[in-house]
């Protein structure tokens, strides 16, 4: 069926005037059939997968979510390392070797010339332990404190200072011949006993020879 369209849009039967409102229509219209816009299926290109790990790119996200690479700068972010810190040097006792006459005359072994002109050392004490006697290559005695070339009197393996985890030295005698002393005590320790020290102490040994323990200054 052929239609007619008027000047004001409207459909009529008729090729003179329109049915609607009377208007002359001055020629032949064919009403099109409204035709639906045809679709493109739109379809992004696949992204490209990260260069530095291989993994497949987001979208266009900047940062791979697996390395971090960097798609702009072409560079993968590297974490700074902390700043090095450098824990304070443990507090260091000291302690000064020194022959005493006092105590040489006070032990009185038979046989042993107290020493003329000996100078007296000062030694660290390293944590945890600092073994006194005197060294052996034959019994494999190689102690911190040597006195094989000072004191006769001194067993190869005499005595042991230890650093408790409190701090505290700890003297021990390891069942010297010639007994380890305390400071003004008459009695030595016995073998194994453990006795604490405190800055100042004196511990004896061998024949002449005391050692006096300093805590660090300060």
């Amino acid at each position: 069926m052929t239609t007619y369209t008027c000047p004001k849009g409207h459909t009529s039967s008729t090729d003179d005037f329109c049915d609607e409102c009377g208007a002359k229509i001055g020629g032949t219209t064919t009403v099109p059939m409204p035709v639906a816009a045809p679709t493109t299926a739109s379809s992004s290109p696949a992204a490209a997968p990260c260069p530095n790990c291989g993994a497949p790119r987001a979208g266009g996200s900047r940062f791979c979510e697996d390395c971090g690479y960097d798609h702009s700068t072409g560079k993968v972010p590297t974490l700074a390392p902390p700043p090095e810190t450098s824990a304070p040097a443990a507090a260091q006792w000291t302690a000064t070797i020194s022959v005493d006459r006092e105590y040489f005359e006070d032990n009185a072994i038979e046989g042993v010339e107290f020493p003329a002109d000996t100078p007296s050392r000062e030694v660290d004490l390293p944590a945890p332990q600092v073994r006194i006697g005197r060294r052996s290559r034959s019994k494999g005695t190689n102690p911190e404190i040597d006195l094989a070339d000072s004191d006769p009197g001194t067993s190869h393996s005499h005595a042991l200072l230890t650093l408790s985890v409190d701090g505290v030295w700890l003297v021990s005698d390891l069942g010297s011949t010639n007994g380890t002393y305390v400071n003004d005590e008459q009695q030595p320790l016995t073998a194994g006993q453990t006795r604490s020290l405190k800055d100042g102490d004196q511990v004896h040994v061998g024949a002449w020879t005391t050692i006096t323990l300093h805590a660090p200054a300060g």
